[in-house]
């Protein structure tokens, strides 16, 4: 399953390197004509990062990705599923910007300390507790590939620790 994509996310990176190439190309000349090109084609990277993300759940491993690396979580090894906002898991009471156009990484949350994101939407996703570290993720229809990860897992080693239902109040 691919991470949730918003029209106005890719419509905003396609802007930001077009108005970067049209404002910048012009007024560039000698040793730094080559800027635009650079942060335009950067701005392009993000968005192919951006594009990529995709999540699959095979026979005993979750595998979360995204252009740049990827990361496996065995499903025997998989404590709980919750709903997070990644927003929530901020260290800085959710400003979380420079994670937003960051690449895939390690990250800290004053709550669950460290934790991995492999992700395209902020607002609502999973936080899988398993491995090394937390993952948090982001699939374009959660509660369904919750619900399939979750049946897996329980198949796999049994009830979970924690398992959050639906999000909501």
């Amino acid at each position: 399953m691919g991470g949730r994509l918003s029209a106005g996310v890719v419509g905003a990176y396609l802007l930001v390197a077009v108005l970067i190439f049209v404002l910048v190309a012009p007024r560039s000349g000698g040793r730094y004509v080559w800027v635009p090109y650079f942060l335009s084609g950067a701005t392009i990277l993000f968005l192919a990062k951006y594009l990529s993300t995709r999540y699959t759940i095979r026979d005993a491993v979750l595998v979360a990705g995204q252009l740049g690396g990827r990361r496996e979580v065995r499903l025997q090894d998989v404590r709980a599923i919750e709903y997070v906002s990644l927003r929530d898991l901020s260290p800085f009471g959710g400003f979380h910007i420079l994670g937003e156009w960051g690449w895939r990484g390690p990250r800290f949350s004053r709550s669950i300390g460290a934790f991995d994101a492999i992700y395209s939407e902020a607002n609502a996703g999973l936080l899988v507790t398993g491995g090394a570290n937390p993952l948090y993720i982001s699939p374009r229809e959660p509660q369904r590939f919750a619900r399939e990860l979750s049946r897996r897992v329980r198949s796999a080693v049994g009830p979970l620790s924690k398992e959050a239902g639906p999000p909501g109040p």
